[in-house]
């Protein structure tokens, strides 16, 4: 459907601009003065090249989680939700999120509700967002949803980066030490090999041979291991794309020794936080679970909620199934089956999530402090190795010399 822009005045003289999806400039004027603006300028919208690469067109958490905090204050301030949307993207930096925005505002103003329209744009805001802001429409208290909305966005973005950044170091740690092999069998060792073949036909320790042995196979294979390494990465990522594979691996990561538990910890918190918000927001227990289910990022986990789902909805308590999974700790389960009991389910949630919380700090602390010195006897190990392999008949030399 063409989208057309539009330019008038309400009836109390206020300017208004905007765009408008609809079949012909006529039907514009005439939703227009439905909602008592009379327009002056009706024009249609020329369609414009717009061409998005998907990893620089995402918008990124933090600004989600401002333009919700601002949004609420503003509504928490009584102006209307047209005006505080056209401010906001106004003053968007993010030029991506800020068409976005536009786009809602028109359809907003074309008749949709805020939900509806924060819908057409899934990957911005996911089923959790519009839920709540569809149950804070229909209570009208959306300023109350958006502010909840914020404080939830602020709290998954922290735990996020708390888990990101213990697994953003031992993987830089080893792709530095995979890069600095790579150049010394490459580079720095065949420059050893042609010293010691300059020496004459002495024979070299074991280990040296072996070394060099590794380093002639890797120049000579040089394209072939590039090509092994990239064909396991895509490999990888198409059996995180196969819904079977994804659940083997969510499930492996759930029982490594160390690292299972932040993964179990994140997952809890996750859990929690999410259900408790959309409780205490309105949202019914089923259609709750049904989205904390697709928004908790793990396979094992959303088997688990599924099937609690089913037995609740069959007429069972939330407490009885969950412990069935046997994905939630004990204490977790007990903790909910009393907030069920007592009817503050969303408020024992809330205090589970920032236990959990705390929970991931203290995994993520303990998993750092195990994995640096590890990383560093790695590290230390395999260049120690390549090195003493290169020297040992150095100093055999110079013990012959000083023989």
């Amino acid at each position: 459907m063409p989208q057309f822009e539009w330019e008038g005045q309400t009836d109390q003289g206020e300017f208004r601009r905007g765009v408008m999806e609809a079949k012909n400039s006529a039907d514009v004027e005439a939703r227009l003065r439905q909602i008592h603006v009379a327009p002056s300028r009706v024009k249609r919208k020329q369609l414009a090249l717009n061409i998005k690469i998907p990893f620089f067109s995402r918008v990124k958490l933090k600004t989600l989680v401002v333009f919700t905090r601002q949004l609420a204050t503003m509504i928490d301030a009584g102006l209307p939700l047209v005006q505080c949307l056209e401010i906001l993207g106004q003053q968007e930096p993010d030029k991506n999120f800020q068409k976005v925005i536009e786009n809602v505002k028109a359809t907003v103003e074309s008749g949709s509700t805020f939900a509806d329209a924060l819908a057409k744009h899934p990957k911005v805001f996911d089923e959790l967002y519009c839920n709540l802001v569809g149950a804070g429409e229909m209570g009208g208290i959306i300023d109350t949803i958006l502010n909840r909305l914020a404080s939830y966005a602020e709290k998954s973005a922290k735990l996020r980066a708390r888990v990101k950044g213990a697994m953003k170091y031992p993987v830089v740690v080893l792709m530095i030490a995979l890069v600095v092999t790579a150049v010394m069998l490459v580079k720095v060792i065949p420059t050893f090999a042609q010293m010691f073949a300059s020496m004459g036909n002495r024979e070299l320790p074991g280990l040296t041979q072996l070394v060099m042995k590794m380093s002639d196979w890797t120049v000579a294979n040089f394209h072939i291991l590039i090509g092994i390494i990239i064909a396991a990465i895509v490999g990888f990522v198409l059996f995180l794309r196969w819904p079977p594979g994804r659940k083997l691996f969510d499930r492996f990561l759930l029982k490594m020794p160390v690292l299972g538990v932040l993964v179990r910890k994140t997952a809890v918190a996750r859990f929690t936080r999410t259900l408790g918000t959309l409780i205490a927001s309105g949202v019914p227990i089923l259609d709750a679970l049904a989205i904390v289910g697709k928004t908790s990022g793990n396979k094992v986990v959303e088997e688990a909620i599924s099937y609690t789902r089913d037995r609740i909805s069959e007429g069972k308590n939330i407490a009885g199934p969950l412990m069935e999974t046997q994905v939630f700790p004990q204490m977790v389960v007990q903790m909910i089956g009393v907030g069920e009991s007592t009817g503050a389910m969303d408020i024992m949630l809330s205090k589970i999530a920032d236990f959990y919380d705390d929970e991931v700090d203290e995994a993520v602390d303990s998993i750092t402090s195990l994995i640096e010195p590890l990383m560093m006897v790695f590290i230390g190990g395999l260049i120690g190795f390549l090195l003493i392999a290169m020297y040992l008949p150095i100093f055999n030399l110079a013990d012959n010399v000083g023989g």
